[in-house]
C-alpha cells in the first residue's frame, strides 16, 4: 500500500515543515516534499489532505500496565498484550513496553513469554517488556504490594533470566537493597538489550551516583518513589539532576508531579528527560481493580484526567495515554511542543536502541504516524503504513 499525505504540518522529530507532504510505500516513509511538488493525479495512490493538521511520529511509551480493560499482571497472556497495544495505539502510541509491577517469579516469567509471542508478531510495536520490581526498597514501594516487594531468593535471578531474557528491555530496581554479588549476577545474566533503571529507591546521593556510574543508565518516574532532594542530602533526585548522562522518565499527568516540577526537571535535564504514561487503564478508565493485595480505584477529577489510588491512599498509576502527557507538558508545564514531542518519540526510541527506525519522520523510517489537530487531538493513526482502526 502507498499513501500520499498532503498539506500537513510535519514534525520530523527535529524540525517543523509547514505545508509539506509525505510519501509512504508499504511500511516505510519514502519522501518528504513541498506540497506544491507532489502529484495528486495518480489514481493508484490514495491522497489524504491534512488541511494543515500536524503529522508527527508515532509516540513511544516505555511504561504502562493495561489497556481499556485488561491488565498484564492479572492476565499475562498474548491476548492481553495485544489488547494493551490496541488500546494505546488508537491514541497515537505506536510503540510500547507492556509493564508489570512487583509480582511472583511465575507471573514475571508468564508475562515475559506473553510479550515474546507478540514481539514476534509486532517487533517494532511491542519490542519488549518493562519489569518494574520486585527488587525494591520497601520504604519506597509506593503502591506495590508488600506481599511481593523483596530481594531475590536463592536462584531466583538465574531462573528469571533462563528463558526469554532478551524480551526484557527495562528492569527497574533499587540497587541499594541488592548485594554486590546480586548486582553482578544481574549484569552477567541479563541480555545486552536490557537496561537497568533505578527506581523505588531510598538510595543516598552517593549510592545513586555510584549506581549510575557503574552502568545503570535510567531512573524510573522522576520524583516518585525515590529519595527526594534535600539541602543536606540531595538523594536520588539530586543524583539524577547532577549526573551528566543518566536519563529519567517522568509522569506528566499533573498528579504524580506538579507541572512546575516537570518544568524544572526539563530545564535541568533537557534531552535526558522523557515522558511515560504509567497508565493502569485507559479509554475509558476502569473504575476498580483488585489483584491480591493490589486494590485500586479510579478517582475522577473535573479539572484533570483523574487518577488511580490504592486502598492505602497511595497513587497507583495514571488513567491517561502518552498524548495526554504531551498536552499536559505543553499546556500546564510550559514545555515547548517540539520538546514535548521529542520526549515522547525521539528520546524513548533512542533509549531502547531503535532510534534508527522509529521516532522520526524521515525517509527509510517505519511509517508509524499520527495526525493531530491544532488542539493535539488524535485524528488518525498509521502503524507500519496501515491505517489503525
Amino acid at each position: 500500500m502507498a499513501y500520499k499525505f498532503v498539506n500537513a504540518h510535519v514534525f520530523t522529530g527535529t524540525d517543523w515543515l509547514p505545508g509539506s507532504s509525505v510519501k509512504i510505500s508499504d511500511d516505510r516513509i519514502t519522501e518528504i516534499i513541498p506540497a506544491s511538488s507532489i502529484d495528486t493525479t495518480d489514481a493508484d495512490t490514495p491522497v489524504i489532505d491534512f488541511n494543515g493538521d500536524y503529522l508527527i511520529p508515532g509516540l513511544i511509551d516505555l511504561q504502562l500496565y493495561g489497556g481499556s480493560d485488561l491488565f498484564l499482571n492479572d492476565q499475562p497472556t498474548p491476548e492481553t498484550v495485544r489488547h494493551i497495544y490496541a488500546s494505546h495505539a488508537r491514541n497515537g502510541t505506536t510503540t510500547l513496553l507492556p509493564t508489570i509491577h512487583s509480582t511472583s517469579l511465575d507471573i514475571m516469567r508468564e508475562s515475559m513469554a506473553a510479550v515474546q509471542v507478540v514481539r514476534t508478531e509486532n517487533p517494532l510495536g511491542v519490542p519488549g517488556i518493562h519489569i518494574e520490581g520486585p527488587y525494591f526498597n520497601p520504604i519506597k514501594r509506593g503502591a506495590h504490594s508488600t506481599a511481593y516487594v523483596r530481594t531475590p531468593a536463592e536462584g531466583e535471578l538465574e531462573t528469571l533470566f533462563s528463558t526469554d531474557a532478551d524480551v526484557i528491555r527495562i528492569l527497574t530496581l533499587a540497587p541499594e537493597i541488592l548485594t554486590p554479588a546480586q548486582l553482578a549476577t544481574i549484569n552477567t545474566l541479563k541480555h545486552s538489550n536490557t537496561l537497568l533503571s533505578l527506581g523505588h529507591s531510598n538510595a543516598t546521593y552517593q549510592q545513586a551516583t555510584a549506581a549510575f556510574n557503574e552502568g545503570i543508565p535510567l531512573a524510573t518516574h522522576l520524583y516518585n518513589a525515590m529519595r527526594g532532594y534535600e539541602s543536606r542530602e540531595p538523594g536520588v533526585v539530586g543524583a539524577v539532576f547532577d549526573h551528566p548522562t543518566v536519563r529519567a522518565s517522568i509522569i506528566a499527568d499533573s498528579y504524580h508531579c506538579n507541572p512546575t516540577t516537570i518544568r524544572i526537571a526539563y530545564r535541568l535535564l533537557g534531552e535526558r528527560l522523557f515522558l511515560i504514561s504509567d497508565a493502569l487503564f485507559a479509554n475509558p478508565p476502569r473504575p476498580t481493580f483488585e489483584l491480591g493485595q493490589f486494590v485500586v480505584h479510579y478517582e475522577p477529577d473535573t479539572n484533570g484526567p483523574g487518577r488511580y489510588v490504592n486502598n492505602e491512599g497511595n497513587l497507583a498509576g495514571s488513567a491517561i495515554t502518552l498524548i495526554d502527557c504531551v498536552k499536559i507538558a505543553v499546556e500546564q508545564a510550559g514545555i515547548p511542543l517540539t520538546s514535548a514531542l521529542r520526549m515522547a518519540s525521539v528520546i524513548p526510541a533512542e533509549i531502547i536502541n531503535l532510534g534508527d527506525q522509529l521516532g522520526k519522520i524521515q525517509p527509510g523510517y517505519v511509517a508509524n504516524l499520527v495526525r493531530l489537530d491544532q488542539s493535539l487531538r488524535v485524528k488518525g493513526v498509521w502503524t507500519s503504513g496501515q491505517l489503525f482502526a
